[in-house]
């Protein structure tokens, strides 16, 4: 369950004052969505975290092999052109697009959308809250998504073309053509 709070009775947080408040509430996770709104979200439990450990390391020991861009986990704030900025569990962003970062930005919330993400739907997370996050990642430019979800043992891969597709964790997962050569295996990931 997230908890949202609204900025309505004032001016719109500028973004160095959104990353100010983060900073000052440090123990928070936060977001804010388009509309403005910041949104709280709980920590995740234990399993949860170790599962996205495991996907972040298989994504960055493709990308140390690769050096093709660069690897974030859920701290890592990117604020989309819809004005949203959002913390996925996992990304990627190539070095063409962080090249075009400016460095002052760089240590904060970057203006800037990954090429690929992974949203990991944990305890408190619903299904419908996770694929409204996959189409704000593509309709703002990412070009590969996966929304994994654990309890139906699923995932639904977002195309840059709108195209969405469900697969079993019986199947490998492709980096397609942003990920050149990627795969992962889910069964390993959440053996039980």
């Amino acid at each position: 369950m997230h908890i949202l709070i609204e900025t309505r009775s004032f001016e719109r947080f500028t973004d160095d004052e959104l990353y100010a408040f983060c900073m000052a509430n440090k123990g928070l996770r936060i977001e804010r969505n388009k509309k403005g709104q910041l949104e709280i979200m709980p920590p995740t439990g234990l399993e949860t975290s170790f599962r996205n450990t495991e996907l972040n390391t298989e994504l960055n020991i493709w990308n140390r092999k690769n050096r093709l861009g660069l690897v974030s986990e859920s701290n890592g704030g990117y604020t989309l052109p819809n004005g949203a900025m959002r913390t996925p569990d996992v990304a990627w962003i190539s070095t063409e697009r962080w090249a075009n970062v400016p460095p002052a930005e760089r240590k904060k919330f970057a203006h800037v959308c990954p090429d690929f993400v992974i949203e990991l739907l944990s305890e408190s997370d619903s299904l419908s809250e996770g694929k409204a996050k996959m189409e704000e990642w593509r309709e703002n430019g990412c070009r590969l998504g996966w929304l994994i979800n654990p309890k139906d043992k699923n995932v639904f891969i977002y195309r840059e073309n709108g195209e969405i597709i469900i697969q079993s964790f019986e199947q490998k997962l492709s980096g397609e053509n942003v990920l050149l050569g990627f795969e992962m295996d889910l069964k390993e990931i959440f053996a039980e």
